[in-house]
């Protein structure tokens, strides 16, 4: 494994070991991004399922978007990923950034599920 990726992962490691200090049963919001798209998906840690989940691939913002790897498309993918876990009853969750850090397009997906009603 190159340093990067073993960075990367330590910093994954960490991020995920406090989540699960202060996690109180709550879901938590997993973020990941690649060159080319945004995905984020709520997951029960207690029981080991995801409950919601939405991407840039996703039919309904595929069309719309321009690329599925800038901003515009990270606030997008927010909006979706809480207006689909309003209509599975959750309504805080934990933000697990993964080893990302907390800007541009992870700052613009948090921000816009915040704006739709998820509370973290």
């Amino acid at each position: 494994m190159d340093k990067r990726k073993k960075l990367f992962e330590r910093r994954r490691q960490r991020v995920r070991n406090k989540l699960r200090k202060s996690a109180a049963g709550r879901p938590r919001l997993s973020v990941h991004r690649t060159g080319q798209h945004i995905y984020a998906q709520i997951i029960d840690d207690v029981s080991g399922k995801t409950l919601a989940s939405a991407s840039s691939l996703d039919g309904e913002l595929k069309g719309n978007l321009k690329s599925g790897a800038n901003v515009e498309a990270a606030t997008a993918v927010g909006g979706l990923i809480a207006q689909r876990a309003t209509k599975a009853g959750v309504e805080s969750v934990l933000f697990d950034r993964g080893g990302f850090l907390y800007h541009g397009r992870i700052k613009a997906l948090a921000d816009a599920a915040r704006e739709g009603g998820l509370a973290f």
